[in-house]
């Protein structure tokens, strides 16, 4: 067993303001090591590159707590059951439910939703050209509306319920709110699927509901429990939007912050499928990949964690680890960065990033082209960033449009 003074401490708010400093200090000396958390006690964080894509593929680090070694555990938090989705599944029930979702995320279907994206965006921009002058959240008024009404058209949400479900969301992420927002999720999407079998729409929470019900009926593979398919659509919410706000607006502040490069995108929006790699890969818009716990005594470079442990591996810290991505910490649109684990590895690699990708490409090419002298109001040392153990975010991005 891990002696308690061998744990990893750090102070929270200084964390999250400046999370490089810890993590460049772990690579560096305890690449692999136990650290105390609030969520979670006594967790194990991986923090290099290499190491992070080994656990990521590793099946010994699972994800149904139900395999926890000596019996079935409880997670952290569930008080209402919104956890029988795919990030918290393994073989084979991970393969079926991914696959009832997988169908909306179609580098296909997400093409076609852009002209859709294109609209809102160009719709949030006209709004904001009437602040012209004034310092605006640039957080608030477009990177967190634009991939909300995106996804909620995706989904089903009704134009009502957006700012509802939003505010939800964000409060899911905080630790002393979290509780109360999973049985306010919980209730409202009970009542949507009730909506939904009602009233079927071209959406895909409607098409989750027929396949729960049409599976049903004929006793197929696919079938979803209630269960399941309350708690997809709850992953699909918390998941499906909040990593693309956080990507949005850390990209623009990144931008910001590196005039040249931003001048480079504006004058070549040819490179904005390559310059949202490098944005994903510079800013992290997860911290770490979702939680996993080890079945068995599990050897990762030079480390073995015992059976039985949690373990975070830190996103943040292999996108910036130099072994991979040399001067991680310089900006460069012309980097080849499709190694960046941003978007996870493995089987539960995001099934979404095909349309964050789509959506940064809008946000920041509609955003460049029409406030071109745009700037930041303040300095970058003023700026919060959200006190959250998953998510990588701004509080907000003040900015003067020019």
């Amino acid at each position: 067993m891990t002696d308690e003074l061998d744990l990893v401490s750090f102070d929270e708010d200084s964390y999250h303001q400046d999370p490089e400093r810890l993590l460049a200090r772990l690579r560096t000396s305890r690449p692999i090591a136990p650290a105390r958390t609030p969520d979670y006690g006594r967790i194990w964080i991986i923090t290099r590159y290499a190491d992070v894509r080994t656990a990521l593929a590793d099946p010994r680090l699972a994800k149904d707590v139900h395999r926890w070694p000596g019996g079935g555990k409880s997670r952290p938090s569930e008080t209402v059951n919104l956890h029988a989705h795919m990030l918290n599944s393994d073989p084979p029930d991970h393969a079926r439910l991914r696959r009832l979702v997988q169908k909306a995320f179609t580098p296909r279907r997400v093409e076609q939703l852009r002209p859709r994206a294109e609209e809102i965006a160009a719709c949030l921009l006209d709004e904001l050209a009437e602040a012209r002058g004034d310092v605006v959240d640039l957080l608030d008024q477009y990177a967190r509306p634009l991939p909300i009404a995106v996804f909620c058209d995706l989904l089903g949400i009704p134009v009502a319920d957006r700012e509802r479900i939003s505010v939800a969301v964000v409060d899911y992420g905080k630790r002393e709110e979290s509780e109360r927002a999973i049985r306010e999720l919980a209730a409202y999407f009970t009542k949507l699927v009730a909506a939904k079998r009602a009233e079927p729409g071209n959406d895909l929470l409607s098409a989750l509901v027929l396949a729960r019900d049409n599976a049903e009926e004929s006793g197929t593979e696919d079938e979803l429990t209630s269960t399941e398919l309350l708690s997809t659509a709850f992953q699909l919410a918390t998941a499906g939007f909040d990593t693309t706000v956080n990507l949005i607006a850390s990209g623009t502040l990144a931008l910001l912050t590196h005039p040249a490069e931003m001048a480079r995108l504006r004058e070549k929006p040819a490179l904005l499928p390559a310059a949202v790699e490098e944005l994903l890969r510079f800013t992290n818009p997860v911290n770490h990949a979702t939680d996993r716990f080890t079945t068995e005594d599990v050897p990762i470079g030079d480390v073995v964690i015992p059976a039985g442990e949690w373990v975070l591996s830190v996103i943040t810290s292999a996108n910036r680890d130099p072994a991979q991505f040399p001067e991680p910490g310089r900006l460069d649109l012309r980097r080849d960065a499709s190694g960046h684990v941003a978007f996870g590895y493995g089987i539960h690699y995001c099934l979404g990033a095909s349309l964050a990708r789509m959506e940064a490409e809008v946000a920041f090419g509609a955003l460049l082209a029409r406030f071109p002298r745009m700037s930041l109001a303040g300095s970058p040392e003023e700026l919060r960033w959200r006190q959250v153990s998953l998510m990588n975010g701004l509080e907000s991005l003040p900015v003067r449009l020019g």
